[in-house]
């Protein structure tokens, strides 16, 4: 026999399915305060800690203080006044840690907020939490030995994704309804992917990256963006203009962008990591979706593909300047190999793996670097060409949120992510179901450089047919 749900609980679950802009337009009309609308989001990042050790540093009893004068304030309201959000630590938020999950800056504090948390401030938003890395975020599974290791809000035996494991988490899990994250090889889509949730990771240079550690050199910052993480498509845009601030302008309407006639380029995989039949299924159903809508869809191979990998790598290389061993190191310097692999060293396994892959760069020849970036070069050609005013769908990952520890045999299962940092077009991730285990699947809607609001009109027109985020907590 069931038992009957309170009003209440009614009341929370609403509270915590709606948008950021629901939320804020509730609290404008007086239909809910904002201390309401953070309590009920603070209950559910408390009752989903266990599972997924998402939050790095909780910061409840400053949200609540923000969320009462929100409900005190009688003046002109921002765009998501009263609306809570999580922060990825790697952003500097003022008095709070700032570590990237690096033992060496356990102690660290950050003096100012980085310029995307002033802004998202200044729009009304509350942050409630920071939320956990991978360390350095340089992995795909969040893990550090400040703040432990991180899990899918679906399965607790399964990764979150990396960098922004964190922010995947909270907001998958339904504790947050947007989040900062930031990307530089599928930081914010991974995350977004294994958690059930929408994440995007916008043209290059449309939002600043100021105050992020650690951060980008030289033309790798063109890689590296500040993106939403959202359990509502509609939020993206919004958020996305509010973090680009002056470069707001750049950006289109969704809602001048039509489904019906719109090009759509299928590419099923990069042909070097098989893509899984579950995510297959789920790039054909997405695929079908909009071919329903009218779009005009073909499927297309891209041999290049198969060099994406590499080429990503090569492009970092020939930016970055500070070896990892020195970035591992902290003020101490750079950290030496046999002192990294000790047992009792303070690193996970991927930063030690990272740090031997270094380390054997080092002893090799030139491998071709060039040849390699040249190759990329190409394959950016080719993408923008395939791409056009339309949009491409590509699985996010390979397979379906994998178990803990398997991230590390197949590295090369970023570049499914990645090779659109190295291309430099914007790309969703849209949620399109949970497969036969109860597991989210996903796929990226990938646009022309500048077409930000074409790739999120067509993830807010497949949440619209497909149903977007569902709850972990009803499963």
């Amino acid at each position: 026999m069931m038992c009957a749900v309170t009003l209440a609980e009614r009341t929370t679950t609403d509270l915590l399915s709606r948008s950021a802009l629901e939320l804020a337009a509730a609290i404008r009309s007086g239909e809910v305060t904002s201390r309401e609308v953070v309590e009920a989001h603070i209950a559910r990042l408390e009752a989903f800690q266990p599972r997924t050790g998402a939050i790095a540093v909780p910061c409840f009893e400053s949200a609540r203080a923000a969320a009462d004068e929100a409900d005190r304030f009688a003046g002109e309201r921002p765009p998501l006044h009263g609306v809570p959000c999580t922060i990825k630590e790697s952003f500097a938020c003022a008095g709070l840690p700032h570590t990237a999950g690096l033992v060496a800056r356990r102690e660290f504090l950050a003096e100012a907020d980085a310029p995307t948390v002033a802004l998202l401030r200044e729009a009304g938003a509350i942050p409630l939490a920071t939320t956990n890395t991978s360390e350095l975020c340089m992995w795909i599974e969040s893990e550090n030995r400040v703040y432990g290791r991180t899990s899918s809000a679906y399965d607790p035996r399964r990764v979150a994704g990396g960098s922004s494991g964190g922010e995947g988490a909270t907001v998958g899990s339904g504790g947050s309804p947007f989040g900062l994250a930031a990307d530089i090889g599928g930081s914010v889509r991974v995350p977004a992917f294994f958690n059930g949730v929408f994440g995007h990771k916008p043209s290059p240079g449309l939002i600043s990256n100021e105050g992020q550690f650690p951060i980008a050199e030289g033309e790798a910052l063109r890689l590296l963006s500040p993106g939403p993480i959202c359990r509502r498509a509609e939020d993206l845009m919004p958020v996305v203009r509010i973090l680009a601030d002056e470069e707001a302008a750049r950006l289109g309407d969704p809602a001048d962008v039509s489904v019906e006639g719109l090009d759509v380029v299928v590419v099923e995989g990069d042909g070097v990591l098989p893509v899984s039949r579950r995510m297959a299924g789920a790039l054909q159903r997405a695929a079908g979706a909009l071919q329903a809508m009218g779009a005009r869809v073909r499927t297309e191979r891209v041999r290049r593909l198969r060099t994406a990998f590499n080429s990503f790598l090569a492009e970092l290389a020939a930016a970055n300047a500070t070896s990892f061993a020195t970035m591992l190191g902290g003020d101490a310097g750079p950290v030496r190999l046999r002192d990294a692999l000790r047992r009792s060293a303070p690193h996970t396994r991927a930063s030690k793996m990272i740090l031997l892959a270094e380390h054997a760069q080092h002893l090799l020849p030139d491998v071709g670097n060039e040849r390699l970036r040249a190759g990329g070069r190409k394959l950016t050609r080719r993408l923008h060409d395939l791409v056009g005013d339309g949009v491409l769908l590509y699985p996010t990952h390979p397979w379906v949120v994998p178990r803990h520890g398997w991230t590390l045999p197949l590295p090369m299962a970023v570049a499914y992510t990645a090779v659109f940092n190295l291309a430099g077009t914007p790309a969703t991730q849209v949620p399109v179901g949970l497969d036969d285990r109860r597991l989210p699947l996903g796929v990226q809607v990938v646009g022309a450089e500048g077409n930000d609001h074409v790739t999120i009109a067509v993830a807010c027109a497949l949440e619209r047919a497909l149903g977007g985020w569902v709850d972990p907590a009803a499963q």
